[in-house]
């Protein structure tokens, strides 16, 4: 009988997962259940010496009064930022945000909106990930690491909002030049341009949104523009019966 010989890459590929396990924390979810979180890589775009701060709930308020329908800048300013617009023929759609124009059937009134992972303080995606490559950030970003990714697109399914997205194909292009590189077999979405965020920037949606209708900050802050303007105007979440807490409000839904 010849001895089997185990593929040199894939022993490889299994040190390394092995490893990974080996150095993250466990979370007990329930009697048997167990989520394993990354505790180094979650982090990775911050900058060196600067740790994240708990205390801080980063969030977006859209102010859906001046959101116009014609207008895509938040969307447009999203692809550049992170490479993820397709291209032609291509079979991996990657949306990190999207325009959805909405109607009240019993009023006529209607309103035109972003939509994007919305960073939920209870997020399903983390939840149901074996592995989890989907993470919430100490500061309330949720991210996907996809290192750890292994595809099974779970997260997709627990998503209320439509918010994650699969990658079909090699995107050589768009790993060479971007930060948030897209692997083959991945599951990827928005991550509130965490790369800005910590070295003092903010979102590329917000910061091309030239009407005013993207605030960015910290919702712990009672000091901070967009705590001040959720003290003031009335704010909704998007199925806020789910529980799920978001990072992103808005200022009026049908």
């Amino acid at each position: 009988m010849s001895e089997h010989k185990a593929d040199p890459t894939f022993e490889a590929a299994r040190r390394r997962f092995l490893q990974r396990i080996a150095g993250a924390s466990a979370l007990t979810l329930a009697p048997g259940v167990v989520l394993y979180t990354a505790g180094s890589d979650e982090a990775d775009a911050k900058a060196p010496g600067e740790p994240l701060d708990p205390k801080v709930r980063w969030g977006i308020v859209i102010d859906t009064r001046k959101c116009t329908k014609e207008c895509d800048r938040c969307v447009e300013a999203c692809k550049a930022e992170n490479g993820w617009d397709a291209k032609p023929g291509s079979r991996t759609d990657v949306q990190w945000i999207r325009k959805v124009n909405v109607k009240d059937p019993k009023t006529g009134f209607e309103m035109s909106l972003p939509v994007m992972c919305q960073h939920c303080a209870n997020p399903p995606c983390v939840d149901v990930c074996p592995t989890g490559a989907s993470m919430k950030r100490a500061d309330g970003i949720v991210r996907v690491n996809m290192h750890i990714c292994i595809g099974c697109r779970y997260c997709m399914m627990a998503c209320p909002y439509k918010a994650r997205s699969f990658v079909h194909e090699d995107l050589p292009e768009q790993n060479k030049r971007f930060h948030a590189p897209m692997g083959k077999g991945c599951v990827t979405s928005c991550d509130m341009c965490a790369h800005r965020i910590d070295v003092g920037r903010i979102p590329a949606c917000v910061e091309a949104c030239d009407k005013g209708a993207m605030i960015f900050g910290d919702l712990n802050d009672p000091d901070s523009e967009i705590s001040k303007f959720v003290a003031s105007f009335p704010v909704q979440q998007i199925r806020a019966d789910l529980g799920t807490d978001n990072g992103v409000r808005y200022t009026r839904l049908p």
